[in-house]
């Protein structure tokens, strides 16, 4: 019996060290991913060009995002009122 038990404590001490020496051995690296993924995740990824705004469109998006707050509302009419060339008003004759 007792040789039985000496046994099992045994075992038990043995198996509780190998699985103490395998928890400190490192794991390996993943491995790295292939260049072609990366091309075509990057490709993928690009967004389409974004089109510039017109000034109508600006002032529509200002309107809506302002709701129904009016002082909102007069800052974007103010913000985007049409604008006297400067050119035409500036310009002097020369003799």
């Amino acid at each position: 019996m007792r040789k039985m038990i000496a046994l099992i404590v045994s075992l038990a001490f043995v198996l509780g060290t190998i699985g103490y020496a395998v928890a400190q051995t490192s794991t390996p690296a993943p491995a790295a991913p292939t260049t072609e993924k990366k091309a075509d995740d990057k490709a993928a990824e690009k967004k389409p060009a974004a089109k510039k705004m017109t000034m109508e469109e600006k002032k529509a998006a200002c309107l809506e995002k302002a709701g129904s707050d009016d002082a909102k509302k007069a800052n974007c009419e103010k913000k985007f009122a049409a604008k006297p060339d400067k050119k035409t008003t500036t310009t002097t004759e020369k003799k």
